[in-house]
């Protein structure tokens, strides 16, 4: 039986959502920016804003290879490590949500819709950010230190995909969105073939490209993110 023509269009929602996590769930830039300015101070060199948007949304270990460039005389390893313990330690007193965050996250449990977390931070920082989300919030989460190559290769969301498939068989990607804040981010996610929408904070995207762009997740539903998917 046909619907009416007056009936209700049906809401299309994402059968998946894979999340980046640092400027997309937390404005954790902030911090990452202040860890990496202390350390360049250490070798008496400077860090300027422009420095440090060069890095963001990039994977950890091409970060710190900019900043052995830059003169840090340390190894890609010690680097990683040393910007990490700090920005925990100024997660300490509490994460830095992104306005909507939180409250799309939580819907998207409430009807049932699968999230994974797939952030270019190493396990002991994203499981920091965890610790203080609801427990199941995700049902998989890829770290840098799980993948060969970082964003914007497209590694790290082929396997939130993938990973997100085994435990609901018959994902399709064309049904899935992706959130994502940096350019390197962006490539990332839509390379692996994921609808993305884009939320920028602390680097604009390229100009002249063709995207879905929001100014950021405040009042957004999953509804909003369903409309996103190519009809």
């Amino acid at each position: 039986m046909s619907a009416s023509p007056d009936a209700a269009p049906t809401t299309r929602l994402p059968a998946a959502i894979l999340w980046d996590m640092d400027g997309t769930i937390i404005d954790s830039e902030p911090y990452w920016m202040t860890a990496e300015r202390e350390l360049v101070e250490r070798f008496g060199l400077t860090w300027t804003s422009e420095d440090a948007i060069q890095l963001v949304g990039q994977a950890l270990p091409t970060s710190a290879a900019i900043l052995q460039r830059h003169g840090i005389d340390l190894s890609v390893r010690e680097i990683i490590d040393t910007l990490t313990r700090r920005v925990v330690e100024q997660c300490a007193a509490g994460v830095p949500w992104r306005p909507g965050a939180r409250e799309l996250l939580a819907e998207a449990r409430e009807l049932g819709i699968p999230c994974a977390l797939v952030t270019m931070s190493e396990g002991p920082f994203a499981e920091v950010v965890l610790a203080q989300m609801p427990a199941g919030a995700f049902q998989a989460v890829v770290t840098g230190d799980r993948v060969a190559q970082g964003k914007p290769a497209p590694d790290a969301y082929e396997l939130g995909f993938l990973e997100l498939s085994e435990t609901a068989p018959g994902l399709a990607k064309d049904e899935c969105v992706a959130i994502e804040d940096s350019w390197p981010g962006y490539c990332s996610a839509t390379s692996a073939g994921l609808t993305t929408v884009a939320v920028p904070l602390h680097a604009a995207l390229p100009e002249g490209e063709v995207r879905i762009e929001w100014d950021g997740l405040e009042g957004r539903t999953c509804a909003d993110l369903g409309r996103a998917l190519t009809p």
